[in-house]
């Protein structure tokens, strides 16, 4: 078992995590909507989401591998061609965060938990990103892939929990620092660039 391939992909998964995106930003504006404790239900909707990505990847590449190794290495180039496509919607990003109001005001914490969760779930995208993420950090020759994706899946679902949570916890705090930094969200576009640039040039050469 490589260690050190591990420890890259959770430092990849907490700077993904820290990075704007549609999901984190959603549990900010429901946190400061509605309180800290249905940010943390939208929280667990999601990453309750993410096994189902994760079982989809693990079990459809690991099929593959066992097929035909060089359909493997197709899946890893078709992922270094999505981050670096990624990269680019980033880069022509203005940088901004802003946080629109929040939908569902009146739902309670269960149909929160649901709304993060097939908000996850019939998003297209989180798939394809695992599919491009998660095949260059197979980390062990002895352990299956179906396991090594397993546990790729849930130390994301981990580290992600840990920062969106700590959003929801601090949203109030969180959303006065970026008020008054400016500079945060161009500061986050960048971490972002660097984040993918470095996942995709990992892929070409693992």
């Amino acid at each position: 078992m490589d260690y050190e391939i591990l420890i890259g992909f959770i430092t990849a998964t907490l700077a993904l995590s820290i990075s704007p995106g549609p999901d984190n930003i959603f549990v900010l504006a429901i946190s400061l909507a509605n309180g800290s404790k249905k940010g943390l239900a939208v929280v667990a909707g999601l990453m309750t989401g993410c096994l189902i990505h994760t079982t989809l990847v693990a079990f459809g590449v690991s099929a593959l591998v066992r097929e035909n190794e060089s359909l493997f290495l197709i899946i890893k180039l078709l992922g270094v061609a999505y981050l670096l496509y990624l990269t680019f919607l980033v880069f022509r990003s203005e940088g901004k965060i802003e946080l629109s109001n929040a939908n569902g005001t009146q739902k309670g914490l269960f149909g929160l938990f649901k709304k993060g969760f097939w908000m996850n779930v019939l998003n297209p995208k989180v798939t394809i990103f695992f599919l491009a993420f998660f095949p260059g950090f197979l980390f062990s020759e002895t352990i299956s892939t179906v396991v090594q994706f397993y546990i790729l899946g849930l130390l994301f679902i981990f580290f992600s929990s840990l920062v969106f949570g700590a959003i929801a916890l601090g949203a109030g705090t969180i959303s006065s620092y970026i008020a008054k930094t400016p500079g945060v969200g161009v500061f986050l576009k960048w971490l972002q660039i660097v984040v993918f640039l470095g996942i995709a040039a990992y892929l070409l050469l693992s």
